[in-house]
């Protein structure tokens, strides 16, 4: 039998109990169910999924890989806590993976991407006119996971995903002033200019000045 006995064929997804419990505590996390530096009590989540001990550990062992969980000697797992001085290295790496979003996706910027960016700046107006203010970093991450996404990198994506995970964890104990979500929607519509118009240059500037504005409201340099 070769490989080719295979080809066309598509496996179900299934997904493992480890599986499930990861999903749902990575969610957590990014939503601020569970806040940084929350412990974490592996028999109550056990007991709370409905699963034996295996798949919380395999969970949370695969957590603690992506930098989310931390275990310590004699206090157990918790919730990773960013500090202000861990989020300049984020908004650094942030700003130069922006860039270069950026001029990509003006090179790859079709209608429907530009239609879908406008539809996520009408709901974070909305969110910010009707008060939603937890629906903010959802939707801010949509804008820039659309982005990454119109790279054509999944590295880009990955990257995309992992940091703007770090910052909205952050937010969760440093959240960021109404102004300041009204700053973005039009640091965004720069970009989105940038790339309606074919503009590479013009959105990787674009995009490194929103990343580096925010920088600016959230971890100032501090003198």
């Amino acid at each position: 039998m070769t490989q080719n006995n295979w080809a066309g064929q598509q496996l179900p997804p299934v997904k493992s109990k480890a599986d499930l419990v990861y999903e749902s505590l990575h969610a957590a996390i990014a939503n601020g169910e569970l806040r940084p530096g929350e412990r974490m009590n592996m028999d109550e989540l056990a007991r709370n999924f409905g699963v034996s001990k295996i798949p919380v550990r395999e969970a949370v062992r695969r957590l603690e890989s992506e930098g989310l969980l931390v275990s310590r000697a004699h206090s157990g797992v918790s919730v990773t806590e960013v500090d202000k001085k861990e989020m300049r290295g984020v908004f650094l790496a942030r700003g130069a993976i922006e860039e270069l979003v950026g001029r990509l996706a003006a090179e790859n910027a079709d209608e429907t991407l530009l239609a879908n960016l406008d539809q996520v700046q009408d709901a974070i107006r909305k969110a910010l006119d009707t008060g939603a203010v937890t629906d903010l970093p959802r939707l801010n991450s949509r804008f820039h996971h659309l982005l990454a996404e119109a790279s054509g990198y999944r590295i880009l994506g990955e990257l995309t995903e992992h940091l703007m995970l770090t910052i909205r964890r952050y937010r969760i104990v440093a959240p960021i002033a109404i102004s300041n979500w009204r700053s973005v929607v039009e640091e965004h519509e720069l970009i989105i200019e940038a790339l309606r118009a074919g503009d590479p240059d013009a959105a990787a500037r674009a995009a490194l000045e929103h990343t580096s504005a925010q920088a600016r409201h959230e971890v100032p340099d501090e003198d």
